[in-house]
């Protein structure tokens, strides 16, 4: 890659789940084998449509559970990528759920130049895991951590969700010291969430469950600081890493770079676009087969929406953003001085800080940041 070129990644939507959990909003299907080769022959004629001009930095499988599919299966998907890859990608990652990772599979993915599995643990105690319907057990986390091992990947991921209804922090803070102990260089840490049409947003409007946003701050401070007593240092509000081993994917995507999706329901930021696939395994299936891949929610890009949204994201991240360099990259972004008056103000409220280095969110702001975030796109528009 050039100094001047961005990374481009590559987003590959895997939609199958053998089951769906209380608390997921992603599109999902279940795996049936007819469904899955011709999800497989469609997925090829995505790749086939990658620009010849880019080299693709990075790749993320995610789903769904990729690692549902079988090893004949994620051999098949991967070589066709690579097929259509100028070269293989500096970063690939994989998202595996515990019940799914098997010997043969994980041999696959390494001999394929998968260097990242990211596995989605959620906790180690089994009755939070229950509650959030999740089909593991803490017995299958240990021994698919064990296989991962061995298999030697560069590098690997666990996530963990907390705030999780009757959870207390002391269950908090022992998920993350037995996360840490089994030694993964990243740690993506994330609040529970109520989306829509989801089991567990059901259970919230009946009352079963609630939302208690202070009892979060707490979850949030006291996640944060052990994390960092640990050894993994934050780079963005939910990702922590030891030294070198911040995921780029997730970084090209949070600095408002360009990725393309393959697969139903995956999103694209592409040649100044976005736009989205359907998320319908049939609809997305039917237009890949006639030649004429389905977008959705498509829209041009403009400088002054690429500014706002590298400022609401770049702010997500430690490391912060240069305004100035912001200016440079999105000229026609307009008159921004509502942006520093409303920066500005952030600071005086000490949400906000300013250094040689850029702005960054204090702690209290990174608190509060979705609501920043807000605050930025109102004056944006």
């Amino acid at each position: 890659m050039s100094d001047d070129t961005p990374d481009l990644g590559l987003y590959c939507h895997v939609p199958f789940c053998a089951s769906t959990c209380d608390f997921c909003a992603f599109y999902q299907e279940k795996p049936r084998r007819g469904d899955l080769d011709r999800y497989l022959e469609a997925m090829e004629l995505e790749f086939a449509r990658l620009p010849v001009h880019r080299t693709i930095e990075t790749v993320f499988w995610g789903g769904g559970t990729p690692g549902l599919l079988a090893a004949r299966d994620l051999e098949r998907l991967g070589r066709s990528m690579l097929r259509y890859c100028a070269q293989p990608p500096d970063e690939w990652t994989i998202e595996m759920a515990p019940s799914t990772v098997k010997k043969d599979k994980l041999a696959a993915l390494k001999a394929m130049g998968v260097t990242r599995i990211s596995m989605g643990v959620q906790s180690f105690q089994a009755d939070l895991l229950s509650s959030l319907g999740r089909l593991h057990s803490p017995k299958q986390i240990y021994q698919a951590w064990d296989l991962i091992e061995q298999a030697g990947f560069d590098s690997t991921n666990l996530d963990l969700i907390f705030a999780i209804p009757n959870q207390s922090l002391d269950a908090w803070q022992s998920d993350i010291r037995e996360a840490a102990r089994l030694g993964p260089d990243h740690l993506s840490t994330y609040c529970l969430t109520f989306e829509e049409d989801t089991a567990l947003y059901v259970k919230l409007s009946q009352g079963k469950v609630r939302i208690d946003e202070e009892r979060e701050l707490e979850f949030y401070e006291q996640g944060w600081d052990l994390l960092a007593e640990m050894g993994y240092a934050q780079y963005e509000i939910s990702n922590f890493a030891k030294p070198g081993k911040a995921c780029r994917h997730n970084i090209n995507t949070w600095r408002m770079q360009e990725w393309i999706g393959c697969g139903p329901s995956a999103a694209s930021q592409y040649g100044r676009q976005r736009y989205q696939r359907p998320a319908s395994l049939d609809r997305w299936m039917a237009g890949m087969l006639a030649g004429v891949p389905p977008m959705e929610d498509r829209f041009d890009l403009d400088d002054r929406t690429l500014f706002a949204d590298s400022l609401v994201f770049g702010l997500r991240m430690n490391a912060g953003v240069r305004l100035e360099a912001l200016k440079e990259n999105y000229p026609q972004a307009g008159d921004v001085v509502e942006v520093g008056n409303l920066l500005a103000s952030l600071q005086r409220e000490d949400l906000l800080t300013e250094r040689a280095s850029g702005i960054q969110l204090t702690r209290k702001g990174q608190l509060v940041v979705d609501a920043i975030g807000a605050r930025i796109l109102e004056v944006m528009q």
